[in-house]
């Protein structure tokens, strides 16, 4: 694989993650808005390990 393919990648997983919690988020009342993130939290700390 090509280096630039995989700089690309990682930003294109990030960036359709992103737009996932934005479109959720979108139209939430503010409970539903923190259990959207603090599900992302959660996430984040599995993929890093911290959990």
């Amino acid at each position: 694989m090509k280096p630039e393919t995989l700089m690309l990648l990682p930003m294109c997983v990030t960036f359709a993650a992103v737009l996932m919690v934005a479109i959720a988020i979108r139209g939430c009342t503010p409970g539903e808005r923190a259990r959207v993130l603090r599900a992302v939290a959660e996430v984040i700390r599995a993929f890093w390990g911290k959990r």
